[in-house]
């Protein structure tokens, strides 16, 4: 029974208000801002096009399984392009969609121009569709422009013909200028044209009809426009025709769209015998989740293009959705492990950059600033390194970075707003050096301070350079020669039982100093207190592998406390780790001290 159509409200959602006019100052003698509102220009689509759906069932349902796939980079991201695709560009955009695993790929409008119509030829004349592909090649319903590409497709295995005629109410009262009835005599014209053709050629045909700008159609003309379709071509549940459902102009929220595709499912008829196709743009930023719900509500099919190119602001990103399905768990049936490569191939091609924040592919989506994200991913990969299996958990991440092509090392970026989890973990990852945690605060200073200055991001090689300038390459007032130690040979009362022999310049005077401790590191403090040294406590000490094998170095991490309370923190990194000590001692008693 056809269902009303009247406009509903919507449960649970309280009138809003009528707006409070903002004062025209704001006590500093700046005007207010100016209101954008003029009444009347523009109408709510709910008011224009009315659906009423209370028994909708998409909410509570779930997306488990890829859609039909279908790549329109060739044809519909190509038309938006400043500079269309050549031929050759066409070719190696082409061979990328095969290796991402694209069964169905719009080649083109054969009809539109030649370039197009060569482009065509070229696969088939030189055999470049595999037999799991089928090709998809675009037409208006209109008999000369129906032949034309019926002869593009001439020693085709395989086509998916496309085709189309606007229905929204706007054109159809502006631009065409013709009723209801013309504009489905229209498109009953042009199927009895396909499908005439169909049976003269040797090629399996697949019939896709799109009612254009949909979304801007009434709905039960859509559905009136597409039975009368199906009543030409007489789709089965074996051989089952496509009725694509564009959302040409995005014009209302996600849940509108998924309401128009549940309807429209719903009232159709002989449901098994069509694939329902959805084509969502992007006018209004939410062009993947009507995608998300237009699946949710029932449709088997996208079409898109990668990193959603197309005219205005886009058709929908398939990129962005089958991965959206990874992280849930389910197999998108598209290989995007390489990403950085197909992005690379891609704006290679369209001349278009991949934005910085574009999920998953854009260059900083791996990137934390924020000092506390940084700590949390640094401990999230910590406790990744230690688990045995279970789930992608890392906070921030709804992703593996590795299964996607990318690499860990850029994920944490340094600038003013970070903290002292994100230095550690760039001093980690990059240069093998485990920072201690207490001395975190300490050397995350020395780089907020260098980020302030420049007022820009600090990138991994001049935080090294910082910390070689901070730790490692200080010799004022003690500048290290030569360090060796023994044991004592009659063990003295008090147990010290190592000498240390530590040869240094002192403000550049050469020195040979010695020391009785236990241990090399404190009979070196001794020997340094001897020669007048201010007198200090050596608070903490750590130690560990930068590398492994044979040039494996040792780091060491000493921290001093002087007199007064104040604390400072020395590095000395050697492959003997005694020296690495030692070292480190002189570092923090310079940094202390000089």
């Amino acid at each position: 029974m056809k269902r009303s159509m009247e406009a509903e409200a919507i449960s649970g959602v309280a009138e809003a208000p009528d707006r409070v006019e903002a004062p025209s100052g704001n006590g500093s003698g700046v005007a207010g801002p100016k209101s954008m509102h003029r009444p009347g220009k523009y109408v709510a689509y709910r008011d224009k096009f009315p659906v009423s759906l209370p028994d909708r069932t998409w909410p509570d349902r779930r997306i488990t399984q890829a859609p039909f796939w279908c790549s329109v980079d060739l044809r519909d991201g190509n038309q938006a392009l400043i500079n269309p695709m050549n031929i050759e560009q066409k070719l190696e955009m082409y061979r990328m969609l095969l290796g991402i695993g694209f069964k169905e790929i719009e080649i083109g409008f054969p009809a539109a121009s030649q370039i197009e119509y060569e482009f065509t030829r070229i696969l088939i004349e030189r055999n470049m569709i595999p037999g799991d592909v089928i090709p998809q090649v675009l037409t208006q319903a209109r008999a000369h422009l129906i032949d034309r590409t019926f002869e593009s497709l001439h020693g085709a295995k395989q086509a998916i013909v496309h085709m189309y005629n606007s229905t929204s109410e706007l054109q159809r009262r502006v631009v065409f200028r013709m009723s209801k009835e013309e504009i489905i005599d229209l498109a009953v014209q042009g199927v009895k044209r396909v499908k005439q053709l169909a049976a003269q050629t040797d090629t399996k045909i697949v019939f896709q009809y799109s009612p254009e700008s949909f979304t801007g159609t009434e709905l039960d003309y859509a559905v009136e426009i597409c039975r009368a379709v199906m009543d030409v071509w007489e789709p089965t549940p074996k051989d089952r025709m496509i009725l694509n459902l564009p959302a040409t102009v995005e014009m209302a929220t996600p849940n509108v769209y998924a309401d128009m595709i549940e309807w429209f499912g719903r009232e159709i008829g002989d449901r098994e015998s069509v694939i329902i196709s959805l084509h969502t743009h992007n006018d209004r930023g939410t062009g993947v989740a009507a995608s998300e719900l237009g699946l949710l509500a029932g449709a088997d099919r996208i079409e898109g293009t990668l990193f959603g190119n197309g005219e205005r602001t886009g058709n929908v990103d398939i990129v962005t959705l089958a991965l959206n399905m990874y992280t849930q768990g389910i197999d998108p049936k598209l290989d995007l492990h390489a990403l950085m490569e197909i992005r690379e191939v891609a704006e290679r091609c369209t001349e278009l950059p991949v934005h910085p924040r574009h999920p998953y592919a854009g260059d900083l989506v791996f990137s934390a600033f924020s000092g506390s994200h940084q700590d949390a991913i640094r401990k999230g990969f910590r406790a990744l390194d230690t688990a045995k299996g279970g789930d992608w958990e890392v906070p921030y991440f709804i992703i593996d970075p590795a299964d996607i092509g990318r690499k860990y090392e850029p994920i944490v970026r340094i600038n003013s707003q970070s903290g002292k989890g994100g230095v550690a973990f760039i001093m980690h990852e990059e240069f093998g050096c485990d920072l201690p945690r207490e001395m975190q605060p300490e050397f995350s200073a020395v780089i907020q301070k260098i980020s302030e200055e420049s007022g820009k991001e600090v990138h991994a090689p001049a935080i090294w350079e910082a910390f070689r300038r901070e730790y490692l390459d200080l010799d004022r007032p003690y500048h290290f020669h030569h360090f060796r130690s023994y044991p004592v040979e009659e063990r003295e009362e008090n147990d010290e039982d190592v000498v240390g022999e530590l040869n240094v310049d002192i403000h550049g005077e050469y020195r040979e100093l010695k020391g009785i401790g236990n241990g090399p590191i404190d009979a070196a403090k001794k020997a340094l207190v001897a020669a007048g040294c201010p007198n200090f406590q050596i608070a903490n000490y750590w130690e560990h592998a930068r590398s492994s094998g044979s040039d494996a170095e040792a780091v060491a991490y000493v921290q001093i406390r002087t007199e007064d309370g104040v604390t400072r923190f020395g590095v000395g990194i050697h492959p003997n780790t005694s020296v690495a000590a030692i070292k480190a001692l002189l570092s923090g008693v310079n940094r202390a001290f000089g």
